[in-house]
């Protein structure tokens, strides 16, 4: 598969402070920030992603997680930071695709929150070994192209963490035929966080058999949820209606970008 990436550029980044005060990249490649700028790094991670993901599944005491992407690790690090935090017993396997080899080897000397400051073992380990295994944990940074790494996963998934680089800058992280990869190692009652509330998201992942609901975090703008089954207390998305009413909506299709 043609990427369409440019590896020149990849090393490319510049650190930003995010309004949270934790601190992120901006890649030159993808003429983007990891994380939003107004939402903060931490703080995006925590309400878009762990919090509610953690929350709709904390009747199970194992979770697999995919990380899409593994980037600087705060989704991985802020997982673990929660889990901490309140105490959980939950056993957590993470698998994370990114194909930013040197970026990852880096992140031992990247300025982390204070919050992570009882992760730094972990990230060490990480940064060097691209893995990390404990008694609770088991994280698998898999380097390279997410949409080869993710076919060829064989554990069952119970959360996504979807937060690639946007879909108008990395589109072939948000197609159809990508989210009916995503599809196939899900768990029935998955759980798939996104900031993206885009229509085409949102059609990508209805087409291949999801329900769709708005999230509202703490302090955060409103993201996306999507699951194979119906949740109840979140406000549900009619993708039925939006399509009667929007007759130009469409997912995004690998077609258009190889």
């Amino acid at each position: 598969m043609d990427s369409g990436y440019n590896e020149s550029l990849r090393s490319q980044k510049e650190v930003i402070v995010t309004e949270d005060g934790s601190k992120t990249l901006y890649s030159k490649e993808f003429d983007q920030a990891y994380h939003s700028t107004k939402d903060g790094a931490l703080q995006e991670s925590l309400q878009k992603h762990v919090i509610p993901a953690f929350t709709l599944q904390k009747s199970k005491d194992h979770l697999t997680i995919l990380d899409i992407c593994f980037g600087l690790g705060y989704n991985t690090l802020a997982t673990l930071y929660y889990v901490k935090l309140n105490r959980l017993d939950t056993k957590i396997h993470i698998l994370s695709p990114e194909f930013d080899r040197e970026l990852v080897a880096s992140l031992s000397t990247f300025e982390y929150p204070e919050a992570f400051d009882m992760l730094q073992p972990m990230i060490r380990e990480l940064s060097q070994n691209f893995y990390y295994e404990d008694e609770q944990f088991k994280i698998e940074v898999l380097i390279g192209d997410a949409r080869e790494s993710i076919p060829k996963i064989k554990e069952k998934i119970d959360i996504v963490y979807q937060d690639a680089f946007s879909p108008k800058q990395n589109p072939l992280l948000w197609t159809t035929e990508y989210f009916r990869d995503i599809r196939a190692i899900c768990n029935d009652d998955a759980i798939i966080t996104t900031y993206s509330t885009a229509i085409a998201t949102r059609m990508g992942l209805y087409e291949n058999g999801f329900e769709i609901f708005l999230y509202y975090g703490e302090d955060a703008r409103r993201s996306t949820i999507a699951s194979p089954q119906m949740i109840e207390g979140l406000e549900y998305v009619d993708m039925e209606l939006k399509q009667e009413r929007n007759k130009e909506a469409k997912s995004l299709k690998d077609e258009e970008f190889l």
